[in-house]
């Protein structure tokens, strides 16, 4: 809770809260509202205004990088890997394909770089494919040749998001947008976010699945840890040990980092939960998407609410109690839901 930023004494700024996360998750669905909103909102609480995360990725105080909101200064941490794309060493079969699916649309590439310099920023639709062979896949991605080619530049740290023009990214040369300053070295680089990883969310695994943009593990930084009952290496940022805590309550967004590992969240906080936003109806024991409700160091229950925004309301349909709450928690709780309701500009409506 401690690395999270979740206690009673509260950040005090967004900028605080994206340097003490490390990482905020983009994702613009807005059941209730998107991720990063949310993240920022649960730390912050009401006096937080959603127009200070636009401005300052706008500003560029503030990057989007593999669909995270990042400190600038992080960026030196990405160079080295950026140069080695698509792998430090012998590629894969997988990335050997993407190699060669850039260098057949070599044309395309420059046409792209050259239309960014002149006008840039620019969202895609604004840029032209001129891609001689189409993108390949069995998912939606599929002949989406200017989207997988941005995507496959980003990573080779030529263009970069400058910001955002409603819901679109738009786009800008890397050398526009990124701070310039010297790459770290790959392998230093990667312990150095390691620690910034484990600094932000306290206790890790040393190993764990492959995650897009963010891994989910700690690597070698921190110190060995056992936890009680569970199996597998862990790791944990010594700093934060041993120090006073005093929790709050707070509602999660599905999408935090907190509770974004369900394997983790199962193996520490004993929480069941998963978002159920693609299951059908008949299956879902919580809602379409429940927030986690935590309550001081315990994950403690699941909110089925939604913003409807077209009535003015903030429906909660239910609060499922993991155990029967206690007066003091289900008061506590009430508090959060009126604060989000009051940030969210919806009157609150129970049942």
């Amino acid at each position: 809770m401690r690395a999270q930023l979740l206690t009673r004494e509260r950040p005090a700024d967004l900028f605080e809260v994206v340097r003490g996360l490390n990482a905020v998750q983009l994702d613009q669905t807005a059941y209730v509202a998107p991720n990063a909103d949310l993240v920022a909102w649960s730390r912050l609480g009401s006096s937080y205004d959603p127009a200070e995360l636009a401005d300052a990725l706008a500003s560029l105080e503030l990057l989007e990088l593999r669909g995270f909101v990042r400190m600038p200064e992080t960026l030196a941490l990405y160079r080295a890997e950026m140069a080695a794309w698509p792998a430090d060493g012998e590629p894969l079969d997988w990335q050997e394909y993407r190699l060669d699916w850039v260098r057949a649309n070599e044309g395309c590439r420059l046409d792209i770089l050259e239309r960014l310099r002149q006008d840039g920023p620019l969202v895609m639709r604004e840029l032209p494919d001129t891609c001689v062979r189409p993108w390949k896949s069995s998912g939606w991605t599929n002949n989406r040749n200017v989207s997988q080619l941005l995507e496959f530049m980003m990573q080779r740290g030529e263009v970069a998001i400058a910001g955002r023009e409603g819901r679109d990214r738009l786009w800008d040369l890397a050398s526009r947008v990124y701070p310039d300053d010297p790459p770290v070295p790959l392998a230093e680089a990667v312990r150095t976010r390691d620690r910034q990883r484990l600094r932000s969310m306290g206790l890790l695994r040393a190993k764990g699945p492959a995650c897009p943009g963010e891994p989910l593990d700690a690597g070698e930084a921190g110190e060995p840890a056992v936890v009680d009952g569970v199996r597998g290496e862990w790791r944990i940022d010594p700093e934060l040990l041993d120090r006073p805590f005093t929790g709050r309550t707070a509602i999660i967004s599905p999408l935090d980092r907190l509770v974004y590992d369900r394997k983790r969240l199962t193996e520490i906080f004993e929480f069941d939960y998963q978002l159920e936003m693609y299951k059908p109806v008949a299956k879902r024991r919580w809602g379409y998407f429940a927030l986690p409700i935590l309550h001081h160091d315990r994950l403690v229950g699941k909110l089925d609410a939604m913003s409807d925004r077209k009535a003015g309301i903030f429906r909660v349909a239910a609060i499922h109690e993991d155990e029967p709450f206690s007066k003091t928690l289900t008061a506590a709780v009430q508090s959060e839901l009126r604060d989000l309701a009051k940030w969210l500009r919806l009157e609150l409506f129970i049942g």
